[in-house]
């Protein structure tokens, strides 16, 4: 059978994205994959350069996506179904790229996990994030701003002479084009990848890479890497090395075996091949492998633990089997960022595909044995020559043009490409894609100057790379202009420069939530806890003068009166935070975040026993954070009893 390629619907449960946050990103990112500064002294001093080598402060330019609930509803999915007459792949465009599904047809074995669901959850960088599947994870430590957003999508000519899909899209976050190339051989079991990451800039740009594949997971599920050390990761903001594979007793190489979630970020040496396996107890699985730039491989556990086995249930339905993810990057660690140098790129080739081992050997006590016969397995079906060779054929087709578009992505990369001039080939960036969000920057860029907006509503996300910055310094000032110029100098670090900024605008603003709202976020940045409270009370007054009933309107709303409230709480000032949750419509008020929110407030006001009876009573916080430990910590002022397991979402063990 030659390799087809199709689009398809997909029809899954889902929660709805929701609208965007409307609220700038001003805040400091909120990244549990951090290390402790002192803690860096005693790493290699390639890791602890690239560790502190421009990590994010904020996820300016992108918004956050936090509108999402927990209902879900049978919804269509627009998929591209890739098949031979070995492998089916299943890819989502408007979903990040992210491959569903990877069935091998000989044997009817689903290699990776493929969630039921698709439940948005509070793990990517800006927000919604879900499980399962193949992701491409770039921009910064963490689930991509891109894990919830469409990207384009085309066929273009592959190797062997037959078509390949390529996705491709503009990373905000470090602006840089990049592309996934996923091509299927005919009569191939593997799948292989092929990976751009350009630099067009006249400057160095942080890079990073990880590509993350959950896989199902059992009690017999083990993960295999080429090595014998890895570097342990448990949410405690600390990097231990430790041995593989085990470790305090327990063998980390069995998901399982652990009790709390936990990165493991394998030592593979140097000249060593670069591959990862996931196993079952009956020696059958899914192996990654790739050239040799990708030197990074990961195990990603959630445990056996309360905390761990709660969050995967959050993430899918009752019923369903959990998984581990197992992980390759650029770096050893996810927590480091590699520098790209101007005009330069940074390319591989990943392969995908089922491997079988002899089951007795790879889960016999010898690590040793265990690793040489996978990799043996790995070598009969897929030699090292072999991947090398895939990616010589393939690098020259990386500028092919498209010659059929599947999907759509966003219209930032035209806007980049329109404005710097820049020739990207194989990456077309059209001007049909430019859209509304983008129309008041090309009027900046063409015109000199930031147009009135057409219709009442919340500001339009700002732009903060430097080019743009400049821009909005010499533009005429309003009060549109100084609000996001004050945003771009917050981006730049520039704080003082942006208060001054905000305040001027705010002189001359008819609508001045958001303005106060930006002045009441650097009050808090400065510690200046009651001026932040008094500037948070009356951005949220204004808001809800100005406010119409519309989506946009409401998001903003939500997103305001959860920072006041927080404000307030933050200042002792529990009867003004009941005010802000009375003003809400009751609709709002019944979210999980805002009965939490109530909760909190009955606590500060001492009223313990009504707190308790709405844990009792029972709600979900569609938005929680990944290691976020407030429903813990909030449970413990209103009850000595153990935790329900409802509320449990620990990842790491009680101090």
């Amino acid at each position: 059978m030659a390799t087809t390629v199709r689009r398809a619907v997909l029809t899954l449960p889902a929660a709805p994205r929701g609208p965007e946050n409307p609220l700038p990103a001003l805040r400091t990112l909120d990244e549990p994959h951090a290390v402790d500064e002192r803690e860096r002294a005693d790493l290699p001093r390639e890791m602890a350069r690239q560790l502190g080598h421009e990590p994010l402060r904020t996820v300016l330019p992108v918004r956050v996506l936090d509108g999402y609930g927990r209902e879900r509803t049978p919804t269509e999915l627009d998929a591209i179904v890739i098949e031979n007459d070995r492998l089916r792949v299943t890819v989502l465009p408007g979903l990040g790229g992210r491959v569903h599904s990877l069935h091998h047809k000989p044997t009817g074995r689903e290699l990776v996990y493929r969630n039921p669901v698709l439940q948005p959850a509070d793990f990517a960088l800006n927000g919604a994030w879900f499980s399962g599947g193949i992701e491409w994870n770039i921009g910064a430590t963490g689930h991509s701003t891109l894990s919830c957003a469409p990207v384009h999508a085309a066929l273009v000519p592959a190797p062997d002479g037959g078509r390949m899909v390529r996705l491709w899209e503009w990373e905000r976050l470090r602006d840089l084009p990049f592309q996934v190339d996923l091509w299927l051989p005919d009569d191939s079991d593997f799948l292989h990848v092929g990976v751009r990451i350009r630099n067009p800039h006249e400057h160095p740009a942080p890079v990073y890479w990880w590509s993350n594949i959950a896989v199902p997971e059992s009690e017999g599920t083990r993960v295999l890497a080429p090595a014998e050390e890895a570097w342990h990761f448990g949410y405690e903001r600390t990097l231990d090395r430790v041995a593989v594979p085990e470790t305090g007793g327990t063998d980390v190489t069995y998901p399982l075996r652990s009790t709390y979630p936990a990165d493991y970020f394998y030592e593979v040496p140097d000249g060593a091949r670069r591959w990862i396996a996931a196993l079952d107890e009956d020696g059958h699985g899914l192996v990654q492998t790739s050239t040799d730039l990708l030197r990074g491989r990961k195990l990603f556990l959630w445990g056996s633990g309360a905390g761990g086995r709660r969050w995967q249930q959050w993430l899918t339905e009752p019923g369903t089997g959990g998984y581990a993810e197992i992980q390759a990057g650029l770096a050893r660690t996810q927590l480091e960022h590699v520098p790209l140098e101007p005009g330069a790129e940074f390319s591989w080739l990943e392969s995908y595909g089922p491997l079988s081992a002899d089951p007795a050997t790879v889960h016999g006590a010898d690590w040793s044995a265990a690793r040489a016969e996978t990799e043996q397995r790995l070598a009969a079906a897929l030699s090292r020559t072999d991947v090398e060779e895939a990616y010589a054929a393939w690098l020259p087709f990386a500028d092919a043009e498209p010659v059929e578009v599947l999907a759509t992505g966003s219209g930032w990369g035209a806007l980049e490409v329109k404005r710097a001039g820049l020739t990207l080939p194989g990456t077309p960036f059209a001007e049909s894609t430019l859209g509304e969000q983008q129309r008041p920057w090309l009027e900046l860029l063409h015109q000199g100057a930031v147009p009135r907006p057409r219709r009442a509503g919340p500001p339009g996300p700002t732009l903060v790379s430097s080019h743009w910055r400049d821009m909005l310094e010499t533009a005429p000032a309003d009060p549109l202009t100084e609000y996001h110029l004050g945003i771009a100098q917050w981006h730049a670090d520039d704080r003082a420069q942006a208060v001054r900024s905000w305040e001027r605008g705010l002189a001359l603003a008819v609508s001045r939530w958001p303005l106060l709202r930006c002045l009441a976020v650097a009050a808090q940045d400065s510690g200046q806890v009651s001026r932040a409270a008094d500037l948070y009370t009356e951005a949220f007054e204004d808001l809800c003068g100005e406010r119409a009933d519309e989506e946009c309107w409401s998001a903003a709303t939500a997103a305001l009166a959860r920072e006041t409230i927080e404000a307030q709480l933050a200042a002792g000032r529990q009867a003004a935070a009941r005010t802000v949750l009375a003003a809400l419509d009751p609709d709002v008020r019944e979210r999980g975040r805002f009965r939490l929110l109530d909760a909190r407030v009955l606590v500060a006001e001492g009223e313990t026993a009504a707190a308790r009876a709405l844990f009792d009573t029972g709600f979900e916080v569609a938005d929680l954070r990944e290691g976020a430990e407030i429903l813990g910590d909030l449970w413990a002022a209103v009850s000595e009893e153990p935790l329900p397991d409802a509320y449990n979402y620990r990842m790491r063990p009680k101090r």
